[in-house]
């Protein structure tokens, strides 16, 4: 038998939630027009720490459902690096003061909440206002 470490538990449950969720979430789409059918779902993830980084928006290049759409962060010299490599324009980056300006950004579908514990009911709150999807 093979023995997992808690780094692998956590990249394979992060992997099967994000599945999950991504694709459980195109269901959410099914009553749109049928010209909207095969249209991508655009995903924020709202916090870059080591999570987004290295786990989710890698994964999220290889979705066929779903795409990095836009972040949110509280570090300003992230968004520059993740503008560049994930090709996010600049009106899809947000930090925690503009956030609930993301309501008005017809390509953010799904809001991806990655922080600390104690921050998630809050951004939560402020997605689901927004009228945007919440994981």
């Amino acid at each position: 038998m093979k023995t997992f470490t808690r780094r692998d538990f956590g990249w394979t449950l992060g992997k099967g939630i994000t599945a999950t969720a991504l694709l459980g979430s195109t269901s959410l789409a099914c009553g749109q027009s049928a010209k909207n059918e095969n249209k991508k779902l655009g995903v924020a993830l709202v916090g870059l720490g080591s999570y987004s980084t290295y786990q989710l928006a890698p994964s999220l290049q290889d979705t066929e459902h779903c795409y990095l759409a836009g972040i949110v962060t509280g570090t300003k010299e992230k968004e520059q690096v993740w503008q560049d490599k994930y090709g996010i324009p600049k009106e899809n980056t947000y930090n925690y003061d503009n956030f609930d300006t993301i309501a008005n950004n017809e390509d953010i579908d799904i809001v991806y909440v990655v922080l600390p514990n104690s921050m998630h009911a809050d951004f939560s709150i402020r997605a689901a206002k927004a009228g945007k999807h919440v994981i």
